[in-house]
């Protein structure tokens, strides 16, 4: 008879908390635009967390820190740290990974906001999210520097 009431306590818990998610208010649960988010560049089984560590099982990382420029905030800010990896080939990237870049002016991290193509082949458009227009250039694959995968605050 316990274990009868311990499940029907546990299934009016889930059926309220159910309840009151399918019920937030509109300006929480939605009217909020889909945005495009980094791709899945790391999978959960490339992911071991121990009590005293987090190990990342990716080829070839390297580490980044950033220039406090705010065009990245919130999501990067001056103080962040970050990991990334160097995609193999353009197909890899998506729209929504965040890049890294090299310019005449130095390094830039920035977000793809779309992927196109022109005579001398795939581009790709960037910006800031802290920004409100795109970068001035087309950033080649081989301008790409790496692949943000991991942001550490």
């Amino acid at each position: 008879m316990k274990s009868w009431l311990q499940v029907l306590l546990y299934l009016s818990i889930i059926i309220t908390f159910s309840l009151a998610v399918i019920s937030l208010p509109d300006s929480i649960s939605s009217g909020s635009p889909e945005r495009n988010s980094p791709g899945d560049w790391i999978k959960e089984e490339q992911i071991q967390v121990y009590p005293d560590k987090v190990i990342l099982n990716v080829l070839n990382p390297t580490w980044a820190k950033f220039t406090d420029t705010n065009s990245m905030d919130p999501f990067i800010d001056e103080n962040a740290n970050a990991v990334e990896i160097s995609p193999e080939n353009p197909e890899q990237i998506k729209v929504g990974d965040v890049i890294s870049y090299v310019t005449t002016e130095g390094i830039i991290i920035h977000r793809i906001i779309a992927i196109e193509k022109d005579h001398q082949g795939i581009f790709f458009i960037v910006k800031g999210d802290n920004t409100s227009i795109s970068d001035p250039v087309k950033v080649r694959f081989d301008d790409i520097r790496g692949v943000v995968v991991a942001v550490i605050y």
